[in-house]
């Protein structure tokens, strides 16, 4: 199985990539309106067909990319059916299968953080995604969403902690830097509920807790029960110049085959040294040439009134030069994929 643990420092949840290695079917779980780009760029990057974009519970501290991933992938949004959220195609139940190519994952209803929190399972039980219910050394908490102690312990000790003790747990938090821990681990050492700690023991822990209500969650809660579809208006902004595609590593770009088609559109900046253009095979006419080197202190001199493409041999140098042009305050730039290799692919 192919899998990826990403991360929003904003509000440090964890987001998981899962697919199918032999089919490219994709699962992800708890996806961030915010990092919608990231994660699109990385189903591009691997070739991967994302299939489920599924929520643990209605979160109350970031807004879901849920809906925002069905419009761009098509896949189907996956929640708690208690939720009774919009926009819902796989309104999930304790015990339902998702199956993505030859992998699959199991729903456990984990309530008691909210009364709509699931944790899946994979099928050969060594990979648990615990939501709010189980963090790493503690738990998510009671206090709101019909959230009940009580039942959080049941979740915890008669779900996830009847899972086997090498079972991975990867949580939907975490504010330490902590990235995955084992069923044996928090039987052992969870603040809250491990360590032989009763119901009682853990009630009471969890009603000593004063907490600050939490800063999102009057907006939050409201738009995920939408799925995280926005307002017409709060739509996330968008490249309208050219079909620019953003990289994993967060580089926008165009192919050369839209820039082959709309030459007379943008300006093409190539950035390579001199000696690279010695020959009349390698260099592009009607095409502005300034070596990287030397490119921080010649932006004044480029034209603002078109979009700029940036070319090198193979994109790399490029994507640097497009980062030094985004500083100086062009906003309608991208770098050539593929660079010259790539053109003369097709030219």
């Amino acid at each position: 199985m192919i899998f990826r643990q990403l991360y929003d420092i904003t509000s440090s949840t964890y987001t998981y990539l899962l697919a199918c290695e032999k089919t490219g079917a994709a699962v992800l779980i708890d996806p961030v309106f915010e990092r919608v780009q990231r994660d699109l760029a990385l189903l591009k990057e691997l070739n991967l067909k994302l299939e489920f974009a599924l929520d643990t519970h209605c979160h109350a501290d970031h807004v879901t990319a849920a809906w925002l991933l069905k419009q761009k992938t098509g896949c189907q949004i996956g929640t708690a059916a208690v939720t009774q959220a919009d926009e819902v195609d796989r309104p999930l139940q304790h015990g339902d299968l998702l199956a993505f190519g030859q992998e699959s994952l199991r729903v456990i209803a984990t309530p008691g953080h909210t009364n709509g929190c699931l944790s899946f399972v994979s099928t050969d039980l060594s990979r648990v995604f615990s939501g709010d219910a189980l963090l790493i050394r503690g738990c998510g908490r009671c206090d709101f969403q019909q959230g009940d102690a009580k039942t959080l312990f049941q979740s915890i000790t008669e779900q996830l902690f009847t899972l086997p003790a090498e079972c991975l747990i990867y949580p939907g938090h975490d504010y330490n830097g902590r990235t995955v821990s084992t069923v044996a681990e928090e039987q052992a050492f969870n603040a809250r509920v491990g360590g032989g700690a009763s119901e009682q023991d853990f009630v009471g822990y969890m009603a000593a807790m004063q907490l600050p209500h939490p800063k999102l969650i009057d907006h939050a809660v409201p738009a995920n029960l939408k799925s995280g579809r926005p307002d017409a208006d709060a739509m996330p902004a968008e490249p309208s110049w050219a079909p620019v595609y953003f990289t994993f590593s967060g580089v926008p770009e165009v192919t050369v085959e839209w820039v082959l088609n709309n030459r007379e559109r943008v300006q093409i900046l190539d950035v390579r040294e001199a000696h690279e253009l010695e020959s009349p095979v390698d260099r592009l006419v009607d095409t502005r040439i300034i070596p990287l080197a030397e490119l921080r202190g010649q932006t004044d001199s480029l034209s603002r009134d078109r979009p700029i493409v940036c070319l090198c041999r193979s994109g790399r140098r490029s994507a640097m030069a497009v980062n030094i042009l985004q500083k100086a305050g062009f906003t309608e730039v991208a770098n050539i994929a593929g660079g010259i290799l790539r053109w003369q692919e097709l030219t």
